[in-house]
């Protein structure tokens, strides 16, 4: 489907978009608000993953129906004013607060270097877990980072051998393909026994952004055109994502479930994207939702520490939820109005080619 330059330089909603984000955040704040013995923090971080793949190449799709060409620089550069400026305040804002004493952790200058050029998740798995409160999230943040230094080379590289998005996509699940057979050769093969090998790596858990790829590139629910689509494949992927959560072996949970996951988001977020006025999804797109979908990315980046220093004044775990969730929107919209919006700003004005979506 070919993309007008006039429309590429316009803004499109994705209807839902902000309320999955939404969502994503709460099951990651509850998990880590001692609730994670029953809410799955890792599935929100895979929501998360799955959309970020599917915009992101969303916008790509429309640069190269735009322009023929993918530009690795402008790529780069909206990438880099659109994570690190939130990022970087939030790991030093996380360093004086530990200075000044009001929250507890080891910090280490080497564990601060590999966070700050993105490689937190493989230093936790083979140096020793950063002590800092509040890099617990960093992890994924750096499986994103090493994805994207990749990617656009390879969706550069399908376009000058003038593959078909059907062919893109199918090469794409061949990539997801190998990183489950990668999973199953470290736990069945080489009997790796430290489930953040699996759970953190960017080599193992690459297909959970590479399924939303898969998506954005083969009936892509915003740019292609809308085949008649069967309830029956949404109830399958809620079925598949029910699967992933209750089964709990550990085996079954470090290998098949991340795959699982990934092809179950595909329907359900394809029904979400195009059933969005059915009462089933409507309520995605309500204004409390839409708005912490908004800010879903510094809430990400702030609302740990937040909550460690709050276990030090109150020991009732409501009171902590509660007041967490509400200063963490508080501080969440400072980040948005003084640090997004202006580097958002900064970024059209560098001449962006592709829709303004936050990716």
């Amino acid at each position: 489907m070919k993309i007008s330059a006039q429309r590429s330089l316009r803004a499109f909603h994705i209807p839902g978009l902000d309320g999955i984000r939404a969502l994503s955040f709460l099951i990651v704040f509850l998990s880590h608000d001692d609730l994670d013995k029953i809410i799955p923090g890792l599935f929100g971080v895979a929501v998360f993953f799955f959309l970020s793949g599917y915009l992101i190449t969303t916008l790509m799709r429309i640069e190269i129906d735009s322009t023929d060409k993918v530009s690795i620089k402008d790529f780069y550069v909206r990438r880099a004013l659109r994570i690190f400026p939130s990022f970087y305040l939030t790991v030093l804002l996380i360093v004086l607060i530990v200075k000044a004493g009001l929250l507890g952790g080891t910090f280490r200058g080497a564990d601060l270097t590999a966070t700050a050029v993105y490689l937190t998740n493989y230093w936790d798995i083979f140096v020793h877990p950063v002590k800092m409160p509040g890099f617990n999230v960093f992890w994924s943040l750096s499986v994103e980072e090493h994805f994207y230094l990749i990617f656009p080379f390879l969706m550069l590289t399908m376009h000058r051998f003038r593959m078909k998005r059907s062919t893109q996509a199918l090469f794409l699940l061949a990539l997801c393909a190998i990183a489950l057979a990668w999973r199953c050769i470290l736990i069945f093969g080489f009997h790796v026994n430290n489930p953040l090998r699996t759970m953190y790596a960017t080599d193992t858990r690459m297909d959970a952004i590479l399924f939303g790829c898969v998506l954005a590139l083969w009936g892509n629910p915003i740019l292609d055109s809308k085949p008649k689509y069967s309830w029956a494949l949404t109830i399958g992927g809620v079925f598949l994502l029910l699967v992933s959560l209750l089964y709990r072996n550990p085996v079954f949970r470090e290998t098949f479930r991340y795959t699982l996951q990934g092809v179950g988001f595909i329907p359900l977020f394809t029904s979400a994207v195009q059933f969005h006025e059915h009462w089933t999804f409507r309520w995605l797109n309500s204004w409390p939702l839409r708005f912490l979908g908004t800010l879903s990315y510094s809430l990400y980046l702030v609302h740990l520490p937040i909550i460690y220093v709050l276990r030090k004044c109150f020991s009732n775990r409501l009171l902590v939820g509660v007041t967490g969730l509400v200063i963490s929107i508080a501080v969440a919209y400072v980040f948005y109005v003084a640090v997004e919006r202006p580097f958002a700003r900064l970024r059209k004005r560098l001449g962006s080619r592709t829709a303004q979506v936050r990716a």
